[in-house]
């Protein structure tokens, strides 16, 4: 557990060669390829090494341990988020008046606006549409037998409902999903990737700012929502960009990668597969799993408002601290088995997938919506699931697939 440290005379943040020899230190890179492709090694390595880790390659501490991760994000006035939830400075300037890089009362207020169509309630209106989609997305591929889990699967639905509920122009949006993925680049390290995403989030942020004005985008939508907002003194002018940025990257990309996740492991797992067909009633315990078990999201940073001992280990205030929420979920001390796929985990529902607290994902209960629809579909319409190897896309802050082969069978007529 974490708690407040009142003596003021330690919360100078050391400088990199003390913070090296104040906690244990990890030289592996975790945004280095070989951690991309295969990362829950070095996930064990750093929950072993102790409650707060130093990362040299990224000048950064980790907590990577579940309890205390979870302990972090339900504080939200310590681990703050108002100076930027990325490693590095560009990001965190641009990122600035974002709901996701704000702090109460700010936060409350961007929220309030941008989570209401995103509530339970108001995805629940959805269902029927996206069921719809849903059923008649299967069965097309369905009478196909081969297709990409992906491209042809797993991208369906945030790109055809989602884009057009968010209400951008059609020009543009066959960018979308380039654009989301560079603006999850760019909340990691300046490395490579970090620099290969800088063009593409400018062009983003072009697109923004000078072909989604108040009269480009569809009215009665969501980007609508947020210049209604503006015009009536709600938040200013300026604002509307950045929560723009806030729509457009998120509902992408960590759905769909979530999707292809729980493709891929029914069809490398059929006994898990069989389990679901026998037993709809575990469709949204298995959903819980996968974002458990293969989170779309591996962490972010937070900058501590004040001193603070995280089991033991103190932290000064204003350090920058690395939140894995990917590590956490599959920390051996909070879940049996926790490298093992199970779709009747009593516990799945713990996971700190889509974070926690304040900041916990606002498109949390549309995700859900989605991943159900095509499950229920799946089941309907398809006896067995067979996938080949996954293609790892190389990405700073997301971990999923460029591509799945995917075969199914369906049921005999």
């Amino acid at each position: 557990m974490t708690a407040a440290v009142q003596d003021k005379g330690i919360e100078i943040v050391p400088e990199k060669s003390e913070l090296a020899e104040k906690y244990p230190t990890f030289s592996e890179d975790i945004y280095g390829e070989a951690s991309i492709a295969a990362p829950y090694g070095h996930y064990r390595a750093l929950r072993a090494l102790g409650p707060v880790v130093y990362l040299p390659a990224q000048d950064v501490l980790v907590v990577s341990r579940y309890k205390d991760v979870k302990a972090a994000l339900l504080d939200h006035r310590t681990f703050t988020s108002g100076e930027g939830i990325a490693l590095n400075g560009i990001a965190n300037a641009i990122g600035r008046g974002t709901m996701i890089a704000s702090d109460p009362p700010i936060h409350s207020t961007l929220r309030g606006i941008m989570g209401a169509p995103l509530l339970p309630k108001a995805v629940a209106e959805l269902k029927s549409q996206v069921a719809t989609a849903a059923q008649d997305l299967v069965r097309r591929l369905a009478s196909r037998g081969n297709f990409d889990g992906v491209a042809d699967f797993a991208r369906y639905l945030p790109v055809s409902i989602v884009s057009t509920l968010v209400g951008l122009p059609e020009a543009g949006r066959e960018n979308m999903l380039d654009w989301a993925a560079a603006a999850f680049d760019s909340l990691g390290p300046e490395n490579g990737r970090f620099s290969r995403a800088m063009p593409k989030l400018q062009q983003m942020l072009d697109y923004i700012l000078h072909s989604a004005g108040p009269t480009d985008v569809t009215p009665g939508s969501w980007a609508a929502r947020i210049y209604e907002a503006a015009e009536a003194g709600m938040i200013a002018r300026e604002q509307v960009p950045a929560l723009l940025l806030d729509y457009l990257a998120p509902s992408l990309d960590t759905t769909i990668f979530a999707t292809a996740h729980l493709l891929h492991q029914l069809g490398c797992q059929p006994e898990q597969w069989r389990l679901l067909k026998n037993d709809r009633s575990l469709i949204a315990n298995a959903i819980e799993e996968v974002i458990r078990f293969e989170p779309a999201l591996r962490g972010f940073a937070r900058v501590t408002s004040d001193a603070i001992v995280i089991d033991g280990t103190i932290v000064p205030a204003s350090s920058r601290v690395l939140l894995l929420y990917a590590s956490a979920n599959r920390d051996e001390d909070k879940f049996d088995d926790p490298d093992v796929f199970d779709v009747t985990r009593a516990d799945a529902k713990d996971h700190l997938g889509f974070g926690k607290g304040r900041h916990a994902c606002a498109g949390q209960h549309l995700a859900r919506l989605e991943m159900q629809c095509l499950l229920e579909a799946l089941v309907e319409e398809i006896a067995e699931i067979n996938v080949g190897d996954p293609t790892i896309q190389s990405n700073n802050i997301l971990r999923g697939f460029a591509s799945l082969p995917v075969e199914v069978r369906r049921h005999a007529a």
